[in-house]
Formats: C-alpha cells, structure tokens, sequence
C-alpha cells in the first residue's frame, strides 16, 4: 500500500514527533506532583534518558508511547501499511534498545517502571499512584 503523503510531506509530518514533554509525560508529571512526589526530568546521565526519575527512591520512568514501544495488545500499537519493512525494524530496534536501557539501569541499582501512553490516557492519578507505592 503506498503512502497516502508524499515523501516530503511524510518527513515534515515526523520531525514534528515529540520525545520529550509530550501530553502523556506532562499528565503524569502533574499527577505525581500532586501526590507530593518530586522528581528530576531527562537525566542523561543515566542509560537511555529516563523521562522521570526519583532519585531519593532510586526509581527511573519511562513514559513510553504504544505505538513506538510496541506495547502489546493495545488498540494504538499498530503497525503502518506502507513500507512495512521498514517500521518492522524500526519497532524491532526500540524494544530493543528499552530492554537494553532498563538492563543498565537495573544492573546499576535503579528500579524501573514503564508507564504506558494508554494507561496515562485513561487515568493520570492511577499511574501516579501505583509509581508512588514503588517507594
């Protein structure tokens, strides 16, 4: 199936993709504030970038969107027609590279929590809540 967009088109339409300070990740933000949590954002220090981390409880977030990061069995994680090859290695590598992230995270004394778009969607409060009972 062809691209509905054409090549240009496609590429602007991408580079306006976010990967930081996206809706779910400011929902979640706000809701872990007004539990009193407090938090430190993007630490590059530490393997893969985590959105959150809690570094009193040595907690890393990441706020993961469903269609990048594959999350299974969910109504966004779909997988484009055009050029299906291509988003298939694509999606391959992220989940990858997540797992591998966490790993160094893990090994390096952190815990990980992965909060999925959907979930943060459907109740901020909630995803705030299970993070705040990690501590």
């Amino acid at each position: 199936m062809a691209d509905v967009h054409t090549k240009e088109k496609r590429s602007h339409n991408m580079s306006r993709i976010r990967g930081r300070d996206t809706r779910p990740e400011m929902m979640l933000r706000s809701a872990l504030h007004a539990i009193g949590l407090r938090f430190r954002l993007h630490a590059s220090d530490l393997p893969g970038r985590p959105d959150i981390i809690l570094p009193k409880h040595r907690l890393a977030v990441f706020v993961h969107g469903c269609f990048w990061h594959r999350h299974a069995d969910c109504k966004y994680c779909t997988t484009p027609a055009a050029n299906a090859e291509f988003w298939r290695e694509k999606f391959s590598r992220n989940v990858e590279r997540d797992l591998e992230n966490s790993n160094k995270l893990v090994a390096a004394g952190w815990r990980v929590y992965v909060a999925w778009e959907c979930e943060i969607k459907r109740s901020p409060p909630a995803v705030a809540e299970a993070i705040r009972q990690l501590d």
